[in-house]
């Protein structure tokens, strides 16, 4: 699965606010990864086409065991409908079994700098990452890009 540009889905107006979400569910052992991934496109179809959408930009990492998700939706009664509608609403379910515990947080932002957002999301992003690489600062964890940036 690819990581996918951030695709904006509706043009807020001048001024809207945005309610994004920049979840980060982790598979446990790498053998469920492929469970794990099985329900994605399912779930992503459904994030694209549920009311209130602003904006995505799925990024599946398999041999990480995670998927980021991020997406934007126009106001919190509509991310709560989003996350509770079928098929995701299944997919997150069936999933528990093999899930990490995983972290769900929202902010509200400027609908207008949803793309920057998302920039400013896979930085912190990073950041976590490269304070809790096994390698240390400045190694290399095994399957890793190169050097962990601090």
């Amino acid at each position: 699965m690819p990581t996918l540009p951030w695709t904006t889905l509706t043009q807020p107006p001048p001024g809207a606010r945005a309610f994004v979400t920049a979840s980060r569910p982790e598979a446990r052992p790498l053998r469920d990864v492929p469970r794990f991934f099985r329900g994605y496109p399912a779930a992503r179809r459904q994030v694209r086409s549920a009311p209130g959408g602003l904006g995505a930009a799925p990024v599946a990492e398999p041999f990480r065991r995670t998927s980021r998700p991020p997406s934007a939706r126009a106001d919190e009664d509509a991310r709560y409908v989003c996350a509770r509608t079928e098929p995701r609403r299944s997919v997150m379910t069936s999933l528990r079994p093999v899930m990490r515990e995983s972290v769900f947080p929202f902010r509200e932002a400027p609908a207008g700098d949803l793309p920057a957002d998302r920039r400013r999301l896979a930085e912190e992003r990073r950041a976590r990452q490269a304070a809790s690489d096994p390698a240390g600062p400045g190694g290399t964890a095994p399957g890793g890009d190169g050097p962990a940036a601090a």
